[in-house]
């Protein structure tokens, strides 16, 4: 009965283990070298475009030009990727008027609103096998 229930057990963690997918995510037109590219993965609406309710946060140092980030062992579903281009390393993407962004941002799906940014628009599919996503960033 014992050694039922660990190989009960070690099956369950391998088949977690197997449905975990990875999220490739590049970023475009990054204008320049300054600062770090943030990107920020959600995977519902409720706080979205808010870092810290984000799932994941990647911090990667700005390179003119694009950067590869990869979100690791996700379980497979819908989510949506806000990046922005922290130029003054300040940890937040600089607003004007409080709304509208200073520093390069964009979305996955190659989303671009015209008004606050919606989960639903942005939002990929990440199968059991992974995915990839290429976000271009304006400024």
């Amino acid at each position: 009965m014992k050694s039922r229930l660990i190989s009960l057990v070690f099956l369950g963690l391998l088949t977690a283990q197997a449905a975990a997918a990875d999220l490739q995510v590049t970023v475009e037109s990054i204008r320049g070298g300054k600062g770090q590219v943030k990107l920020m993965l959600f995977e519902r609406e409720e706080g979205f475009r808010k870092e810290d309710q984000a799932r994941q946060v990647l911090a990667l140092p700005a390179t003119t030009g694009s950067v590869n980030g990869i979100f690791r062992d996700l379980p497979p579903g819908r989510y949506a990727v806000i990046a922005y281009h922290d130029e003054n390393a300040n940890d937040k993407l600089d607003l004007r008027f409080g709304m509208f962004p200073k520093e390069g941002y964009g979305l996955s799906n190659d989303y671009s609103p015209s008004g606050p940014p919606k989960f639903k628009a942005a939002a990929i599919d990440v199968p059991p096998a992974g995915a990839g996503s290429v976000i271009r960033l304006a400024y």
